[in-house]
């Protein structure tokens, strides 16, 4: 009865709030939620910490009175948390490979709708670390206004990489891989092409490949998430150059690593046409990759994501491809340790 009245109370005082207050004032306990969810269904098989970095200093950019940037925030670094994922069976005096896992969506966090895929890596013996760099949701207004689509979160995401390989002697430098699906799709591709040397491969699930296409072709209220002051301050139309630094197909020419990309058909946020604008791009400059075009899928955009047999059997496919690359200490040896791992029983 306590715990409702106070949580009455909370709702009271959030309903005098501005509405743009209240969206994050919700989004601030959304996430702390979560963070307990994740703890409470991995906690049986993983250590978790959540640990506190810094990335590089946030982007200048033009100041409006509402703008939460200005000038006192030259030079500061973006400070970000990351989530960390042991196995429980862990060593000290052993080895292990590490998989950097960047969320999805536009503004979003890492959540406990990754729970199934996280055990199933933690089985194989990775480490996890999964960064809510830059523009996540759950950290307050001036954190979600240092969105940087396509810039400086993807240093953010190879600061919580480096930040493993540097603090964790049980961490295998050569063994690094980078796995993603939609924007964390995207935060893969971005790595493995401009760093290169920190990763030993890349997977790619449906992932945001080209930015001013994809505005293209969305409704046209997808743009609001790039056009205010505080983020990109323009159209495509208006600063082609700049959505071009921003998008992965840009940097198709420096591809030197393993990388395997998936689409489907049907993908209703992610379209295929843009993904195989990626592929072709990487196709043009001759370099060597996988990729799989799927057709309708279950799940569509989250087709390798839902907790199906199809969906199983892809993702089956994808972790033997990262095995290769990053040799785990327990490879699956069948889709059903595979499905024990992830969900208790097959």
């Amino acid at each position: 009865m306590k715990r409702i009245v106070i949580a009455l109370i909370a709702l009271m005082l959030l309903g005098n709030l501005p509405l743009s207050a209240q969206k994050h004032s919700f989004q601030q306990q959304d996430r702390k939620t979560e963070a307990l969810l994740l703890f409470e269904r991995l906690g049986d098989v993983a250590i978790i910490d959540i640990v506190r970095l810094a990335g590089p200093p946030k982007q200048y950019q033009k100041r409006v009175p509402e703008c939460a940037f200005n000038d006192s925030l030259r030079g500061i670094p973006n400070k970000f948390y990351s989530y960390i994922f042991f196995p429980k069976k862990t060593k000290q005096n052993k080895k292990y490979p590490l998989v950097v896992m960047p969320h999805g969506g536009v503004h979003a966090n890492f959540s406990s709708g990754s729970t199934h895929i996280v055990r199933e890596l933690l089985a194989q013996g990775y480490i996890v670390v999964a960064p809510d760099y830059r523009g996540s949701t759950g950290y307050g207004q001036s954190f979600y206004e240092a969105i940087d689509y396509g810039g400086l979160e993807n240093e953010d995401v190879l600061t919580a990489r480096d930040y493993m390989v540097r603090n964790y002697s049980i961490v295998d430098s050569t063994r690094v891989g980078i796995v993603g699906w939609s924007h964390g799709g995207m935060i893969a591709l971005m790595n493995i092409l401009r760093y290169p040397d920190s990763y030993a491969a890349a997977y790619a699930g449906v992932p945001v490949s080209d930015v001013g296409y994809r505005l293209s072709y969305q409704h046209p209220s997808y743009a609001d998430n790039f056009t205010p002051v505080f983020h990109v301050g323009g159209t495509p139309q208006e600063k082609p150059e700049e959505y071009a630094r921003r998008s992965p197909v840009t940097y198709a020419k420096n591809l030197r690593k393993p990388l395997y990309i998936k689409t489907c058909a049907n993908d209703e946020d992610v379209a295929q046409k843009e993904v195989m604008r990626m592929i072709d791009s990487l196709k043009f400059y001759g370099k060597e990759f996988g990729y799989e075009v799927f057709p309708d899928m279950p799940g569509a955009h989250h087709f390798e994501r839902i907790d199906t047999e199809e969906s199983t059997d892809v993702r089956y496919a994808t972790y033997k491809w990262l095995e290769k690359y990053l040799k785990p200490p327990f490879p699956f040896k069948s889709k059903k340790d595979m499905r024990k791992a992830g969900y208790f029983f097959y």
